[in-house]
């Protein structure tokens, strides 16, 4: 994280000090650069310059209002799997018009309200969500713009968890019944065939698979044509990876001038659809340790945060680097598990991990802007954290710490008898 730095032994985002924003705002905290996120989108938007193309950023990584706005002021699109994400884009500032809805499980209620939005496109990811994107809009008077997302059978070589692009895989239409099912919506009254999408997985290091992709994309894109099918835009997903350890991720820029000159005078819209490589390397999980306590041979040191608030190591084993906030060289370092509080075993957000620190002082969890705040929750009825957005020396709260009131309020005792 280029703008993580330490400056007199202790951790800066920008030019604010971690401890600064714990002391003001509390822990657990999510706290978020903008420069950082400035910076991804751009590389992004700046590497496809040289065609027309629409970065659509994936709202799933980090929905905060805050984000979503800073980039729709960028000029992004923005990726959706849910109409609460519609809603999220839209009270942030986000055109409709920008918006692409993608996911496995549309509701009826989710894709009326996208039409009556007036979002850019559906990603549709069967045939049978085709007929009843079709009926809805039949019903409402309206042509229901879709683009088909078409399953490669490619394997991403990342994570099983989260690759999406495999025969087997639950998401998209299988590439051998792609033609037809193409057929058939192009014969559908209520629906508008506008363009084609894949996305083969998440944290994707080695672009060899996602050219593997675009190569049996861009056949399909010439079979339609010679049938009369004319698209409007290719999207070519997303699922680009990040630096968590000793990942070497791909040079985006240079990804990006090389898809653009591959795509170049083909006379339709690119999209992309980024999301952890925009958000997951500006943001950290600010948490305190509490206790540290041995047993047999091992150390743990007992923090305030936990999967609840970052659930990524106990679901995928992920790793994420974990550093002190404030250095003391005169400490004799330790070999820790970083542990939270929550009563399962799985509460490790590290493990092995050399650190010099006592109780009472400030860590920093790196990486931790993608699939952090997004995938928390309120297991052991613990409050959702803050989220604050560093901007140059300015600390923002973009999100207020839950309380415990709020953890219960939608909720009701029985009627006494």
């Amino acid at each position: 994280m280029s703008v993580l730095q330490r400056d007199a032994g202790e951790l800066r985002l920008e030019g604010v000090r971690l401890s600064d924003i714990a002391r003001e705002f509390g822990t657990p905290c999510y706290v978020y650069s903008r420069a950082a996120i400035e910076s991804a989108f751009r590389a992004f938007d700046e590497g496809l310059a040289a065609i027309d193309h629409l970065v659509c950023y994936a709202v799933k990584a980090n929905s905060n209002l805050a984000i979503l706005d800073l980039l729709a002021r960028l000029g992004a699109g923005f990726d959706i799997v849910s109409g609460g994400e519609l809603a999220r884009v839209l009270a942030a500032g986000g055109q409709a018009s920008r918006v692409i809805f993608s996911g496995v499980g549309k509701s009826s209620g989710e894709i009326a309200g996208a039409l009556e939005a007036g979002i850019r496109c559906f990603n549709v990811e069967s045939e049978p969500e085709l007929e009843r994107i079709a009926a809805i809009a039949a019903r409402v008077g309206k042509r229901a713009p879709v683009s088909l997302r078409i399953n490669p059978d490619v394997d991403a070589r990342t994570h099983p968890y989260i690759s999406t692009g495999m025969a087997g895989n639950k998401f998209g239409i299988p590439h051998g019944r792609a033609l037809e099912a193409y057929r058939h919506a192009a014969r559908l009254p209520a629906l508008r065939v506008t363009g084609i999408d894949c996305h083969i997985g998440s944290q994707i290091l080695d672009t060899d698979p996602l050219d593997a992709a675009l190569e049996r994309v861009l056949e399909l894109v010439d079979s339609l044509a010679s049938e009369g099918i004319a698209l409007e835009h290719v999207d070519l997903g997303g699922g680009f990876g990040i630096r968590y350890r000793e990942e070497a991720p791909p040079d985006i820029g240079a990804y990006c001038r090389r898809l653009a000159a591959r795509l170049h005078g083909r006379g339709y819209q690119v999209l992309l659809e980024p999301g952890r490589a925009i958000v997951g390397n500006a943001g950290v999980l600010l948490t305190r340790v509490e206790y540290l306590k041995t047993d047999k041979a091992r150390r743990f040191a007992v923090v305030d945060a936990s999967m609840s608030e970052l659930i990524r190591p106990a679901l995928y084993e992920a790793w994420h680097d974990i550093v002190a906030v404030r250095e003391d060289a005169a400490r004799e370092r330790a070999t820790y598990d970083v542990v939270g509080p929550v009563c399962e075993s799985s509460d490790v957000l590290g493990s092995d991990r050399s650190l010099a620190v006592a109780p009472g002082d400030l860590l920093a969890i790196l990486s931790a802007g993608a699939y952090g705040m997004a995938m928390a929750s309120n297991y052991n009825s613990r409050p959702r954290p803050a989220e604050v957005l560093v901007d140059g020396a300015r600390a923002h709260l973009v999100r207020s710490r839950e309380t415990l009131a709020s953890l219960f309020a939608l909720e009701k005792r029985l009627a006494a008898t």
